[in-house]
């Protein structure tokens, strides 16, 4: 009795375990089907991502990025193709040492870093090595190993190297722009990618394309208005100007006194485009459009002009420079020499200082201030160049009397070498200001006429005997051509006064004076080399590339092969200071 009363005990309890099992497993059953309808109901979208996330894959196809050309059809900078190889480290199992070690061998990396760069497994993409050549590329994907893949890319490529820097300036790694007309002109010369969605498999390879490929958009061709052979001279006379005189640097500018076009700009010291790894910061600068200098006696012309055209003054007027100098206040403005009375083309020939501010004191401020302007001076050359520098010329209002007699030959304001050869176009141009490009023009651009043709041509008479015999650029005459021009030797301000023991040399001159073609600006940043003056140091070179840019766009001579004229050596060296 006992025994049957145990065993009926035992089974209610065994019928117990078995109904409170079988209702938890249909209560997990019924969680699961909850669990299953608000993930089907409510999260469809998430699932579907979930889902395409593990096989789906959004290729993207680089686009060729737009080549730029002289204006001759030149290539300065073009795009090769080469090929990135990356990975999938969600995609790929683990590697053995063995294909750890091939696989950094084929990069040419250490094992290391590739083992580095695959250790998050999270990751859909990573770059193994970018702009491979075809060939390293194509022996890594040989490996086969899952997860590895290659894409083609582009490299930018310049051939003209540090010669061009400054005007196209680089890209970076992903081909965008960072300087230059790489930068500015990104939107035209990137163009637009493509892309191409497939599905890969779990070893990471291509199964099938899902939707039609979508191909990239290539970038424009932009043509410049840079001579790259002028260009080239340009840089190589720059350079040798540079270190012949052990100078801190230097830039100088071409433009077509007709069209406004730039045909060569050119810094030094300069870079390699080409080295991505090496740029030093003060090689990159652009001295010609984004630095500033005062522009000492090559405003002198400028002056001239004013009180030309004021009315007030004619060619012929005779000033007094006394005995080369002139008191204003407790200041004093002197000339290297004595040169007693001048006549306006004499000051401009002599780079006479006094005779140059007493003019401008006799000339109202806000009539000054108004010509400067008009001419281009505090305003930026607007060439369409990223960084342009606008210079600086203070409200006439401000002006003290010294002040006035200072920026008449280039003291106290400040332009860039840009600027400068900008506004000479008004002596080469017969009055006019036409704007600066740096792209190719079928025609000229529309100018403004900020002077009389009357005006301009006594000036440019009086530019081109700065270049003879008696006046302070005889290093800068070309055999065969008639050339003119201004030069500059300005002190520079340190620790907030002028000093003797750094200047800028430059030398700003127009070529032929028949009929100008050309327009030259020359700029030497602190000559160490004995001499510091801009008929010296700069119009040497001014010389040169006028010489060989003549004859390189066919110009015609307007002067006889013997047309050089040496001083008399019994008489001294014509010299300035500003």
């Amino acid at each position: 009795m006992a025994y049957r009363t145990n065993a009926n005990l035992s089974l209610k309890l065994q019928m117990w375990r078995a109904w409170l099992v079988l209702g938890g497993l249909v209560l997990l059953f019924l969680i699961l089907i909850g669990r299953s309808a608000y993930l089907m109901g409510f999260k469809e979208e998430f699932l579907r991502e979930q889902g395409e996330a593990r096989y789906f894959r959004k290729l993207t196809l680089a686009a060729n990025r737009g080549m730029i050309t002289d204006r001759n059809g030149e290539p300065l900078a073009i795009s090769t193709p080469v090929q990135s190889v990356w990975a999938s480290p969600a995609d790929m199992p683990e590697l053995t040492s063995q294909q750890l070690n091939s696989l950094a061998k084929a990069l040419g990396m250490k094992p290391e870093e590739v083992k580095k760069k695959l250790a998050n497994k999270k990751r859909d993409f990573v770059f193994l090595k970018r702009q491979m050549s075809p060939e390293a590329a194509t022996r890594v994907i040989g490996l086969a190993i899952p997860g590895v893949s290659k894409q083609t890319e582009y490299r930018r490529y310049y051939p003209a190297g540090e010669v061009m820097a400054h005007v196209i300036g680089f890209t970076d790694i992903d081909n965008k722009g960072q300087e230059g007309f790489e930068l500015t002109r990104e939107s035209m010369l990137a163009g637009k990618p493509g892309s191409r969605h497939v599905i890969r498999d779990r070893r990471g390879y291509i199964v099938e394309d899902v939707t039609s490929i979508e191909k990239p958009r290539d970038g424009q061709t932009l043509t410049l208005s840079i001579d790259r052979k002028i260009q080239y001279l340009a840089f190589r006379e720059l350079k040798n100007a540079v270190d012949t005189h052990k100078a801190k640097g230097g830039g100088i500018v071409v433009l077509d006194a007709r069209t406004g076009e730039v045909l060569a700009l050119a810094n030094y010291p300069s870079f390699n485009p080409n080295n991505r790894g090496r740029y030093d910061p003060a090689a990159r600068r652009n001295r010609a459009i984004t630095d500033l200098y005062e522009p000492g006696s090559t405003m002198k012309p400028i002056s001239i002009a004013a009180a030309l055209e004021s009315g007030k003054f004619k060619s012929s007027t005779v000033i007094s420079t006394n005995n080369g100098t002139l008191t204003i206040g407790p200041a004093t403005i002197r000339d290297t020499h004595s040169y007693g009375p001048l006549t306006l083309g004499g000051i401009v020939q002599k780079s006479s200082n006094v005779g140059t501010a007493k003019v401008a004191l006799d000339l109202p401020r806000e009539y000054l201030w108004n010509f400067y302007d008009s001419v281009g001076i505090g305003e930026a050359p607007r060439s369409g160049f990223p960084g342009e520098a606008s210079g600086r010329l203070r409200p006439w209002k401000t002006w003290r009397p010294i002040e006035q007699a200072t920026m008449s030959y280039g003291y106290g304001l400040s332009v860039s070498l840009l600027q400068m050869a900008k506004t000479y176009q008004v002596f080469a141009t017969d009055g006019e200001i036409r704007p600066v490009t740096f792209q190719k023009q079928v025609a000229p651009l529309p100018g403004t006429h900020v002077m009389s043709a009357e005006t301009a041509q006594e000036v440019r008479a009086m530019l081109e005997t700065v270049t003879q015999p008696g006046g302070t650029a005889l290093r800068a005459q070309v055999v065969g051509y008639r050339v003119g021009g201004k030069t500059g030797t300005a002190k520079k301000l340190q620790g907030g006064a002028y000093t003797d023991k750094t200047y800028v040399a430059s030398f700003v001159g127009i070529a032929p004076i028949s009929n100008p073609r050309l327009i030259v600006a020359v700029m030497i940043d602190e000559p160490n080399a004995g001499s510091y003056y801009g008929g010296t140091v700069a119009a040497p070179a001014f010389s040169n590339v006028v010489a060989g840019s003549l004859r390189m766009l066919g110009v015609p001579p307007d002067a006889p092969l013997n047309n050089i004229l040496l001083p008399d050596p019994n008489e001294p060296e014509v010299k300035e200071e500003t």
